[in-house]
């Protein structure tokens, strides 16, 4: 059952990623750029978020 939460979750994140993608991909070169760096700060906004959740699971655990 672990398995197939773990297969909807990749597939969502597969077809975010793709649609992503071809949003950027079908807009002009001046809005696509744009774009890029619109979908970098987001991603470097969750890569964020994600190593803080990390650290505090982490610290839960090892002071548990």
């Amino acid at each position: 059952m672990a398995n197939t939460g773990k297969t909807v979750a990749t597939l969502l994140i597969g077809a975010a990623i793709g649609a992503a993608v071809g949003y950027v991909l079908a807009t002009d070169a001046d809005t696509r750029q744009e774009s890029i760096e619109k979908l970098k700060d987001g991603l470097n906004t969750l890569k964020s978020k994600f190593e803080k959740k990390s650290k505090d699971i982490e610290e839960e655990i090892y002071n548990a």
